[in-house]
């Protein structure tokens, strides 16, 4: 029933980040800083990660975000790593109750979280093309703990797939890890979207599990898609799974239909109480 003007599908912003919401520049209004993955992670306290969580995703409703890109969940294992201070520790167990205590925090709020960066994106040095060579016994009992337990426990709406290859083959090329593991195993219904400019084609990513390419616009897919689909390689049905658990997300995260609001800065006296709180717990 939409006129030619009107989307097909809603409007759904995304934000990063994992210590607060950045909105949809660099240099828009200024957010609410919160304490650091890391630092979180240090308070071993999961009732204030909640609360630090639900804090997060009002937030995220003045920033008109949708979608927070977050809680990291690697785990600390590379010292130079550039993103080791979103993380929230070296021990998996720690990091699992963390994704999922943030994770309900701010999906209580009807923020949708994206867990990222599904799997072993540890390291700085050729961040987006190393491949990471993991045997499957330590990945399920290190590195794949905190993502099972916020997709089992959470049921965080959205996963990332990560820069780098796992074991030879792009994560977001990944069949073994995006459907295998991440769908049958472990029962995520949602959304997977690839780290910003993380797809590597157009076709095999579909077929692995991967459903949105980001950020827009598409190089992989869009046109890509178009011409596998005019050629035969790919058939209209296997679209379905990815356009539903897209059109999903939208109608969870987005009951107002999808409208983007303009974003704002909050400065109120709980927000502030709580940022200082954590930073003192975590201290």
């Amino acid at each position: 029933t939409a006129g030619f003007d009107d989307p097909p599908v809603p409007a759904l912003r995304t934000s990063d980040g994992p210590a607060g919401v950045r909105g949809p520049s660099w240099t828009g209004p200024p957010s609410a800083s919160f304490p650091c993955g890391s630092a979180l992670g240090a308070t071993w306290d999961p009732d204030l990660v909640r609360a630090v969580g639900r804090a997060l995703g009002r937030e995220a409703h003045r920033k008109g975000a949708h979608v927070l890109l977050a809680p990291t969940v690697n785990l600390h294992r590379v010292p130079l790593s550039g993103r080791s201070f979103e993380f929230p520790s070296e021990d998996p167990v720690l990091a699992a109750e963390y994704a999922v205590a943030y994770g309900r925090g701010v999906q209580e709020e009807g923020v949708a979280c994206c867990i990222k960066h599904f799997v072993g994106n540890e390291t700085e040095h050729e961040r987006m093309t190393v491949s990471s060579e993991i045997d499957e016994r330590t990945l399920r009992e290190l590195y794949f703990v905190p993502f099972e337990a916020a997709v089992t426990r959470a049921e965080v709406r959205a996963v990332m797939s990560a820069y780098n290859k796992l074991n030879g083959t792009f994560c977001a090329d990944h069949r073994w890890l995006l459907t295998e593991v991440l769908r049958e195993d472990w029962g995520h219904a949602g959304v997977v979207m690839s780290d910003w400019f993380g797809t590597h084609s157009a076709v095999e990513s579909l077929r692995a599990g991967l459903d949105i390419e980001m950020p827009g616009p598409p190089v992989q897919r869009g046109d890509g898609l178009r011409r596998a689909l005019e050629a035969g390689e790919l058939a209209e049905h296997e679209l379905d799974p990815a356009v539903d658990r897209v059109l999903a997300l939208v109608d969870w995260a987005s009951p107002d239909g999808g409208s983007v609001a303009s974003e704002a800065s909050g400065d109120d006296p709980e927000t502030r109480e709580l940022i200082r709180l954590a930073a003192t717990r975590a201290t």
